[in-house]
C-alpha cells in the first residue's frame, strides 16, 4: 500500500460516522475521490459516490456498494446528577460497553465520556452478574449536574462513538473500531484510483457508491440505487472471520482471515454474477471463500438488488474477525485480493453485457 493511501485509510477510520451522523466520514471518502475520480456526488441523506466515465457510453454502468456508517451510542436522557443515560445506533454490543472510553459530538465539539464501570468490590453479585442491559449504563462527562452538561454543548440525541482508533497489528494486519465498513469505503476507493490510472478506461461506467444508514436497514443504500438507475451491483461488506478459538462451523460456516475475499451463493446473489467472480478469481489466481445465504445476507445487498425492476447485484466480503468490537480486525493481505477481484469485475463488464436469467 502507497503512503498517500494508507494515511487516507486511517484518517477514514479514526473519522467519526456513526449511523445518522456519517457527514464528517463522507467528507474524507468524497476528497480522497476527488483527486482520481472523473466526478462526486451526494444525495439529501449523504450518500456520496464517485464516477469513472466508461469508453462505451451504451455499455451498462456497474455500481460497486459499500457502507460508510459505524454502530455507536446515543444521549436518551440526562440526570439531574449530571450523568448520561445511553441508547444503541445499531447493533452495539453493551455487554462490552463499561469501562470504555467514549466520544460524544455536542454543539461544542467532541466531549469525552466514560462508560461508567462500578467497581468490581462493591457490586451486588450474590445471585451471579450478568452484564447489565443497555439503560443500565451510565455516561460520565465529569459534570455535576443536568446544568452542567447542557453547558458543555451535551443534549439528548447527541451521537457517540468509542474513542480508540485503528492501529497496525500483527506482521500485516489492522485493528480498531468501526473496520465495518469504513475499511470496505476506502476499498472501493482504491477499485476507482486503479482504474482511473489503467491506461485504457474500462468499457464500463462505474459508480463507487458510499452509502449511508446501513447499520439500521441498509436505507442509504435503497435511496441511492433508486436514484443512479445501475445495471449491475458489486456490494462490499466485511464477514465474520470464525477462524477463532470456540466458533462452531457447523453453525456459522468457515471463513478464514487471511483466506483471501467470500463470495456469498444464494437470495440476493444473482448467480451468474455469482460464476463471473469465481472465474475472475480462478483466472487471476485471487483465492475465494464461499458463503452461503438461504434467507438473507443481511447486508446493503438485501436493499439494492430488488429496487426499480430488479438490480442484478452479488455479495463480496472481506473477512473480518471481532465483529461490532473495538477490536475489530482484518488482514491487508484480503483487502488486497478485494481490491483485485473487484477492479477485474468492473473492467470485464462488456457493452453488451447481460446478466438476465432466460426461461
Amino acid at each position: 500500500m502507497d503512503k498517500d493511501a494508507e494515511t487516507f485509510l486511517y484518517e477514514l477510520l479514526n473519522t467519526p460516522s456513526p449511523t445518522g451522523f456519517e457527514v464528517k466520514g463522507q467528507r474524507v471518502w468524497a476528497n480522497r475521490c476527488r483527486e482520481f475520480a472523473d466526478s462526486v456526488d451526494s444525495d439529501s441523506y449523504g450518500s456520496a459516490w464517485a464516477t469513472i466515465k466508461g469508453k462505451d457510453e451504451n455499455a451498462p454502468t456497474v455500481m460497486i456498494e459499500a457502507h460508510a456508517d459505524e454502530i455507536g451510542f446515543m444521549v436518551k436522557y440526562i440526570g439531574d446528577d449530571g450523568f448520561l443515560r445511553m441508547d444503541r445506533i445499531g447493533g452495539s454490543d453493551w455487554a462490552t460497553a463499561r469501562g470504555r472510553r467514549l466520544t460524544l459530538h455536542g454543539d461544542k465539539g467532541e466531549v469525552l465520556g466514560i462508560i461508567g464501570n462500578t467497581a468490581i468490590h462493591i457490586r451486588d453479585r450474590k445471585d451471579g452478574e450478568k452484564a447489565p442491559e443497555v439503560h443500565e449504563l451510565f455516561v460520565d462527562i465529569g459534570a455535576k449536574s443536568a446544568e452542567e452538561v447542557e453547558e458543555m454543548g451535551i443534549r439528548v440525541g447527541h451521537p457517540g462513538v468509542y474513542a480508540d482508533s485503528a492501529i497496525p497489528f500483527g506482521k500485516n494486519g489492522i485493528v480498531g473500531r468501526a473496520l465495518d465498513n469504513r475499511i470496505g469505503g476506502f476499498i472501493i476507493s482504491e477499485v476507482i484510483r486503479r482504474l482511473s490510472e489503467e491506461d485504457t478506461r474500462p468499457t464500463a461506467t462505474c459508480l463507487a457508491l458510499n452509502a449511508v444508514q446501513e447499520e439500521i436497514g441498509g436505507f442509504g443504500a435503497t435511496m441511492a440505487s433508486y436514484a443512479l438507475k445501475p445495471d449491475i451491483c458489486l456490494v462490499l461488506d466485511v464477514t465474520h472471520a470464525t477462524d477463532s478459538p470456540d466458533i462452531k462451523h457447523a453453525q456459522h460456516g468457515k471463513i478464514t482471515m487471511g483466506g483471501g475475499p467470500s463470495i456469498t451463493h444464494g437470495t440476493a446473489n444473482h448467480p451468474m454474477i455469482v460464476e463471473r467472480i469465481i472465474e475472475l478469481a480462478r483466472d487471476r489466481e485471487i483465492p475465494l471463500q464461499h458463503e452461503a445465504s438461504s434467507r438473507f445476507t443481511g447486508t446493503d445487498t438485501d436493499s439494492i438488488y430488488h429496487v426499480r425492476g430488479g438490480i442484478p447485484s452479488a455479495l463480496v466480503s472481506l473477512p473480518l474477525r471481532y465483529m461490532h468490537s473495538i477490536v475489530e480486525m482484518a488482514d491487508f493481505d484480503d483487502v488486497e485480493n478485494v481490491i483485485r477481484l473487484m477492479t477485474a469485475f468492473v473492467q470485464s463488464i462488456a457493452s453488451d453485457e447481460k446478466f438476465a436469467v432466460e426461461i
